[in-house]
This record gives C-alpha cells, sequence and structure tokens, in this order.
C-alpha cells in the first residue's frame, strides 16, 4: 500500500526539468556515429594514400574545390607543425571527457555531437599515432582543399560538425542528461 504515495512522488519528481529523465543511456547511439564517422575518415584516407598521394590534384569543381593529398604535422592552416605531441595529448583528453559525459548522456541530439567528436577525434589520433615519421608525431592525412582555405579530412569535417551541434544544444538549453536549463 506505500507504493501508491511513492509512485506519485515519483511523478511529481518526474515533471521538473532538473530531474533525471527516464529511459535508456544514448551510448549506442553515440559508439555507432562514432564508428561511422571514423569508418569513412579511415576508408578515405587509405584511398586517398593510395590513389593520390604523390600525384597532382583532382579538380572536383574546377578549381574551387580539389582532392590533394596533404600530409598537416600541425592543426588547422598547418599551424604548430612542432606542437604533434601536444595535438595527440589534447585528441586522447578531448576523447577521455567523452567517456565520461557518456556516462550521463540520455540526450540522442548530445549523443549524435559526442559521436562525431569521438569518430574525428580517434581518426586524427589513428593518423599522429601510426603515420610516419613516427609514433606520436605522425602526420595527419589531409585532402579536402576548398580554395582559399585550409586543406582538411572527414575527421575534421567530423569535429567542426560535432562542435557546432554542441554549440546549438547548449544555446537551446538542451543538457548531455537530457534535462533543459533555463539561464
Amino acid at each position: 500500500m506505500d507504493e501508491a504515495p511513492e509512485q506519485a512522488a515519483d511523478n511529481v519528481a518526474g515533471q521538473f526539468s532538473s530531474e533525471r529523465p527516464r529511459g535508456k543511456r544514448r551510448i549506442a547511439v553515440l559508439l555507432g556515429v562514432a564508428t561511422f564517422a571514423y569508418a569513412l575518415d579511415l576508408i578515405s584516407k587509405l584511398i586517398v594514400v593510395e590513389k593520390l598521394e604523390h600525384r597532382p590534384p583532382i579538380e572536383v569543381i574546377g578549381t574551387l574545390l580539389q582532392f590533394q593529398a596533404v600530409r598537416n604535422p600541425g592543426a588547422a592552416f598547418g599551424m604548430g607543425e612542432a606542437l604533434t605531441i601536444v595535438f595527440t595529448a589534447i585528441a586522447a583528453a578531448v576523447i577521455v571527457v567523452i567517456f565520461r559525459i557518456a556516462r550521463k548522456l540520455y540526450s540522442t541530439p548530445w549523443a549524435i555531437a559526442l559521436g562525431l567528436l569521438l569518430g574525428g577525434a580517434f581518426g586524427n589520433l589513428t593518423d599522429r599515432i601510426f603515420r610516419s615519421p613516427g609514433v606520436f608525431q605522425g602526420a595527419v592525412v589531409d585532402f579536402i582543399a576548398p580554395a582559399h582555405f585550409a586543406v582538411f579530412n572527414l575527421a575534421d569535417s567530423a569535429i567542426v560538425c560535432g562542435g557546432i551541434l554542441i554549440v546549438v544544444l547548449s544555446f537551446r538549453g538542451l543538457d548531455p542528461d537530457g534535462t533543459l536549463h533555463k539561464d
């Protein structure tokens, strides 16, 4: 008989936005998106290294967009070439943070955003660990070359899209645990 008041209290508590939502954590969504983003990045880089490296660029849209194999030891726009180990550590830290957030993840949009970040971070981290000139010093394979912009890859695209989605979700007040906050 004591169950009815407890259920009523649970129902009332569940109506407040600060309460943890009921339902499944969205770890499978996060891992699915991360795996998809990572696989696309890895496959595209394998193709680029095999078909484009040491060859002239391929014009996709004239000179506005080309595919051109570039090994980038630095960050965006080739900056920080001597900091490869730092970028490796940052990517590893991002991965650890995402796994920590995943324990409280109940929001599908956040799972997608974090999955994009995770897949992109793993994609570039794989290059930094396994590509020449050596472990934790490897250059990232970039190949998407728009005119008057930095050459980038699909991992970079996933990271940027995930970051933009996180900003949008934050401005809309949606937290990773699925709750809404009003600031």
